[in-house]
């Protein structure tokens, strides 16, 4: 099956306009996930209750990818996108601008489900713009969701510093966000049309899920291991270090932000490499460095060493997720179309959330009940399960990103 063909300056636009959306997701999820202690104290949340308030959040968010897989059968990807990317931004800002628990609770799930939504419709352009290109340009979409993380990061230091209310940091931050992503809308590229079903590629007559979740098994094990690779960074690396190596309070909160820029800068190169070398031996490349660093911070003598492996951790972890989508949207694109590649990436998406959901708790209950080193050892041994499926990551028929690969459409720029 060849690849559709995009006109030069859309794509372009598109590609532009789909790395401000990925950029403006990641500024936005970094301001609620780095001052969840301001929310606990703004609305009282006991730390009885805040697991459950934390919990909600991935598991509204899985619905709505669900939701979106369903809904993309009778809507373009890019329609989704228009509409809840500024839902998002707006479900921020009520967060943090509420004056009840109960308020603060239904802006969390409005930000859930939406979130949800938002995050596969992303990836789905992104596949299918990849795909008009011809070689890998995912990772860099997910680039820009690692700077937005950096930008979003620094903006609630800066207002932990300056000691601002979240109405007031919140504020002026979604009021420059919302329109920059309603323009960015104007420019997204979905598939070509079809005569039949409106849609890139026929879905098949059994089911676009049905396909697509039999060929995403392997990936799906992936992703889910990935993300509990990545939650224990996001949720332990400043108390394990503080607390296990004996670092400073200041010093500890460091290995997550140098987590986020080896991120954006393995992420920045990565489409080379996959272009160079072809995704399986990226991803296999990553899942071993991504090991080596979980080994380095368990066996860590100090903190300089442990910010050592983190940093490790995050040149392997970056490239492994976007190389995922891309891998689960070229299967089912091969075998049924674009409908099923759509499918395929909303139900592979659902994984990323069981992976959060998982990942922290595991990692606490093993550290409480072993020791916090070698509850690291688990997160590194799931991640070498990517070494077992790397395979699933390469073209079967229409090989995007291998080795020597040409665009196939002389004007995609």
């Amino acid at each position: 099956m060849t690849a559709p063909r995009v006109p030069g300056t859309q794509a372009r636009y598109g590609r532009v306009a789909l790395a401000l959306s990925f950029f403006v997701q990641g500024t936005v999820f970094a301001l609620l996930v780095t001052r969840i202690p301001a929310l606990q104290g703004r609305y009282g949340i006991s730390d009885a209750l805040l697991p459950a308030f934390l919990a909600a959040v991935p598991v509204l968010a899985g619905a709505g990818s669900v939701l979106t897989e369903r809904l993309v059968r009778r809507v373009r990807p890019s329609r989704v996108l228009r509409v809840v990317q500024p839902v998002v931004c707006l479900a921020l800002l009520a967060a943090g601008a509420g004056r009840s628990m109960g308020q603060a609770a239904v802006a969390l799930a409005v930000f859930g489900l939406a979130v949800g939504a938002l995050d596969a419709a992303m990836n789905m352009l992104g596949v299918s713009l990849q795909r008009a290109y011809g070689r890998s340009i995912m990772l860099g979409f997910h680039a820009a969701y690692s700077l937005g993380g950096i930008v979003g990061a620094s903006l609630a230091w800066a207002g932990a510093h300056w000691e601002l209310s979240l109405g007031v940091l919140y504020g002026p931050v979604v009021a420059v966000l919302v329109p920059v992503a309603v323009v960015a809308g104007r420019w997204f590229v979905d598939g070509p049309k079809t005569a039949a079903t409106g849609r890139d590629g026929a879905e098949p007559a059994g089911g676009a899920a049905a396909v697509s979740m039999r060929l995403l098994l392997p990936l799906c094990l992936v992703m889910a291991c990935v993300y509990i690779g990545d939650s224990t960074v996001s949720n332990w690396s400043a108390k394990y270090l503080q607390d296990v190596l004996g670092s400073s309070e200041q010093l500890a909160t460091v290995p997550y932000n140098v987590y986020m820029i080896t991120t954006l800068l393995g992420r920045t190169a990565g489409d080379f490499g996959v272009r160079r070398f072809g995704a399986v031996a990226v991803v296999r490349a990553g899942a071993v460095v991504a090991a080596g660093g979980f080994a380095v911070v368990a066996a860590a003598p100090g903190a300089w060493t442990g910010m050592a492996g983190f940093t490790l951790l995050g040149l392997g972890l970056c490239v492994i997720v976007p190389q995922t989508f891309a891998a689960a949207g070229r299967l089912a694109y091969e075998r049924d179309g674009g409908a099923a590649s759509d499918s395929a990436v909303a139900r592979l998406n659902i994984f990323n959330y069981v992976g959060f959901l998982v990942g922290s708790p595991l990692v606490g209950a093993l550290g409480d009940a072993w020791s916090y080193r070698g509850a690291m050892l688990v997160p590194m041994l799931l991640v070498l399960v990517t070494l077992v499926y790397a395979r699933s990551f390469g073209a079967s028929g229409a090989r995007y990103g291998d080795v020597h690969e040409r665009p196939r459409t002389a004007d995609v720029g």
